[in-house]
């Protein structure tokens, strides 16, 4: 029959989306600018840029879904799509190696100090005019890693075997396993943000000042917008658990939505380490 589809690839038809997206992506970016040189309409143009990106996000990602139950993610197009997966985490995967390469690069590298009115200061240029870093004499407060940052580990280390257990129950049939799985995950990812919300609160730092408080407040920022990411990736997985879908043969989405959440737990457990321990080993401890 002519038209007959005798492959297993998916031709997509002409779709809007991309373009919105791209047109959305744009005047998120021209807002930002806007708003970061304080000038007029910069919050409607942000605003929209917002408003369009959340409507793309939505309509592609829905299309995507109703593909995956109509038929059309054969066991080659998965295959693709996993591809595709697995070379997202690693993009997302060096974009850390960047934090964390700045991170080592200040803190084995360091600028000489130079005692100003009680004050260390980092200093660069000829005639010592920009100043870099600037931190009380008697050294900079760290928080105790050994605290909340290590209650955030175990609970994220916990929210890896939920996720695991939520897999596994999916492959083997257990609907009810998956839902229990998903829904303990979800919990614990709400937890590690309340109690990274409230360590961020109760900091003894801010964000500027010197190079630790920055590094510290990037790395562990964008890792904490990862986490929320994932938090709404799970909770997606969870509702159309509820409608029905995901088979033990086809499941990519939520197979997507475990190992993003397994690349959020390990880039925690380095930043834990690097940044928490390491980082701000022999300073003194916010009591």
């Amino acid at each position: 029959m002519a038209g007959a589809k005798n492959h297993d690839y998916h031709i997509l038809p002409p779709d809007i989306w991309p373009l919105i997206g791209s047109i959305s992506a744009l005047t998120f970016t021209s807002g930002m600018v806007l708003y970061m040189h304080e000038m007029a309409n910069a919050y409607l143009v942000l605003g929209l840029g917002i408003a369009g990106l959340i409507a793309t996000f939505f309509s592609w990602w829905a299309n995507v879904v109703k593909e995956a139950q109509t038929g059309y993610h054969t066991p080659v197009v998965q295959l693709h799509m996993r591809y595709g997966m697995i070379l997202f985490i690693a993009s997302e995967v060096m974009f850390f190696v960047g934090w964390f390469w700045a991170f080592f690069d200040f803190a084995l590298f360091p600028a000489p100090l130079e005692l100003v009115d009680g004050e260390w200061v980092n200093r660069i240029g000829e005639e010592g005019a920009a100043a870099l870093a600037v931190f009380p004499a008697n050294g900079l407060e760290v928080l105790d890693p050994f605290s909340l940052p290590l209650l955030n580990t175990l609970i994220l280390l916990c929210s890896g075997t939920t996720v695991t257990w939520a897999h596994h129950s999916l492959i083997h049939g257990d609907r009810e396993g998956l839902k229990k799985g998903l829904w303990l995950t979800i919990g614990l990812g709400i937890l590690f943000s309340a109690i990274q919300a409230y360590e961020y609160a109760h900091a003894p730092f801010g964000f500027g000042g010197n190079t630790y408080s920055s590094g510290f407040y990037m790395a562990t920022g964008f890792h904490g917008f990862h986490v929320l990411v994932g938090t709404i990736f799970l909770i997606v997985c969870l509702a159309r658990t509820y409608k029905g879908h995901f088979t033990p043969r086809q499941h990519f989405g939520f197979e997507a939505a475990a190992w993003y959440w397994h690349f959020v737990d390990v880039v925690w457990l380095f930043l834990f380490v690097a940044v928490y321990i390491w980082g701000g080993w022999g300073a003194p401890v916010h009591g």
